[in-house]
């Protein structure tokens, strides 16, 4: 027991002498630690103080630079300063001396104006008193002899302007001949259409005579029927196996046409056939006027009509101008236009669409009012036309003064299409009256002694008094009768005036 007590006491001994040592180190190792804190804060104080005057002196030598480089700035900035204020006070001098030779200049100028004006005046009095000289020498006024002078200085001058006249005719002529030779002839050598003149009469043959008496019926309720449903006249005459249908209208005729041939050929005739055979057909006909509407538009290369422009365009096909068809016509003038555009470098498919669509008003009847220009007018603005096919419709017999190369184009090719040999007939009468007025408007004219129209209009020969007519004036007096006629006639193609002068001497021998 008391020697684990002495061992307890010998270990608590040594424990606290080892806490002793322990703290005695510990002590040493914080008085070294404060003295070298102390060493680096003395050091740190030490670097800092030299790196601040390291740092001012830096600073002191970047300011001392700024300040030179500021001094020599400013010094440039001076002398420049000093060389523009040279420059303006030279600039300054000279213009004071420009000022100063302008207003000498002008002061000059001043009294050479007045000197003219001074001079003027006096050449204005000398002027005037010569005039009177002359009034009392010459007998005349001043008016009067200017008057005298333009009297026969027009009078001089005749012979220049036919001269004048004559040549820029024939070169105009010789270029539009040519240039319009050119293009007609293409067109029209790529263009070759039949035309055949149609009647207001259709004819219908029968199988024998007997069919006449079924047709007619008993008590001509059959004929009636059919005239009634179709609004055609039935002539039934002597003619053997034939019967002719009467209609101005070609639809209603055509209508007529095919339902007696149904007829015929089924060989029941009553009324109520008659009535479903006339529905048949006219269901037809309509069929056909579209199917000839739509042929049309696919000939010509026209895309996009609207439908009910189409079906008129195919009522086309039974209307006739003069014994020629409107439809073939209308196609014919739109291949036509659309050979010259392309010639002319025109668009060619505007051109087409108002050849064919020029005559769309012939399609309505007489129930609308109106010429067919001004029909076909309304017809195209209802169905949204393109503008320039309107206009070329509404200026293609001269209604209205044309704008644009097509409508001039599509005058031309109706003009062609209507002039072809055959293309039209011609009322006699109107043919007449058109060849007396040609005389009547050469005979109106001073000095015209006899006038004859040949070449069934299309040239007019003149005879003139040669004491009346000189040579000079005959160019001046063609002119005017062509003018006339051009605004007094209407005429397909042209007219030739050729005037004849000739100077005769007669004596007798006795």
């Amino acid at each position: 027991m008391s020697g684990a007590l002495c061992g307890f006491v010998a270990g608590f001994i040594s424990f606290k002498k080892g806490i002793a040592y322990r703290k005695q180190v510990a002590e040493g190792e914080l008085g070294n630690a404060e003295e070298q804190a102390k060493r680096i804060l003395e050091d740190a104080k030490k670097d800092a103080s030299s790196k601040k005057k390291e740092a001012l002196i830096e600073a002191k030598d970047e300011i001392h630079k700024l300040r030179l480089e500021a001094d020599r700035d400013i010094k440039e900035r001076r002398n420049e300063a000093n060389r523009m204020e040279r420059r303006l006070q030279q600039k300054e001098e000279t213009l004071d001396r420009k000022l100063d030779n302008f207003e000498k200049k002008e002061e000059i100028l001043q009294n050479k104006i007045k000197t003219a004006d001074k001079k003027l005046e006096e050449a204005e009095v000398i002027k005037t008193h010569q005039m009177e000289m002359l009034e009392k020498i010459s007998g005349l006024t001043a008016e009067q002899a200017k008057n005298q002078l333009l009297e026969s200085l027009d009078k001089e001058l005749v012979h220049e302007k036919a001269l004048k006249i004559s040549t820029y005719e024939q070169q105009i002529r010789d270029e539009a001949e040519d240039k319009a030779r050119q293009l007609i002839s293409l067109a029209v050598s790529r263009c070759a259409a039949d035309h055949v003149s149609e009647a207001t009469v259709s004819v219908v043959n029968l199988p024998n005579d007997e069919m006449k008496g079924r047709i007619i019926g008993r008590e001509g309720r059959n004929i009636r029927t059919l005239e009634t449903f179709t609004g055609v006249d039935l002539i039934i005459d002597d003619t053997p196996e034939a019967i002719t249908l009467s209609c101005f209208d070609p639809v209603r005729r055509e209508i007529a046409r095919q339902a007696l041939e149904r007829l015929i050929a089924d060989g029941r005739i009553h009324p109520a056939r008659i009535e479903e055979m006339v529905e048949k057909a006219r269901r037809d006909v309509d069929q056909t006027i579209r199917s000839e509407g739509e042929r049309a538009v696919m000939e010509t290369n026209v895309h996009g009509i609207h439908h009910e422009l189409v079906k008129l365009i195919g009522r086309l096909k039974y209307r006739t101008s003069y014994g020629q068809n409107v439809l073939n016509h209308s196609i014919e003038v739109a291949h036509l236009a659309g050979m010259m555009a392309s010639e002319l470098g025109v668009d060619a498919n505007t051109a087409r669409r108002a050849g064919l669509l020029h005559d769309i008003g012939k399609a309505l009847n007489h129930e609308i009012e109106g010429s067919h220009v001004e029909i076909g007018v309304d017809v195209c603005k209802k169905y949204k036309e393109n503008p320039e096919v309107i206009h070329a419709i509404e200026a293609h017999h001269g209604d209205v003064e044309p704008r644009t190369v097509i409508a001039c184009i599509v005058q031309a090719a109706d003009a062609i299409s209507a002039a072809r040999p055959g293309a039209r007939r011609e009322n006699l009468e109107n043919y007449i009256k058109r060849l007396e007025k040609l005389e009547e408007i050469a005979d109106s004219f001073e000095g015209v002694e006899r006038s004859f129209a040949i070449q069934a209009g299309r040239e007019i020969r003149i005879m003139v008094k040669p004491e009346v007519i000189k040579d000079d004036g005959m160019i001046l007096v063609a002119r005017q009768i062509v003018q006339r006629i051009e605004n007094e006639l209407d005429y397909p193609g042209q007219v030739k005036v050729n005037l004849i002068r000739e100077s005769r001497a007669v004596d007798y021998a006795k």
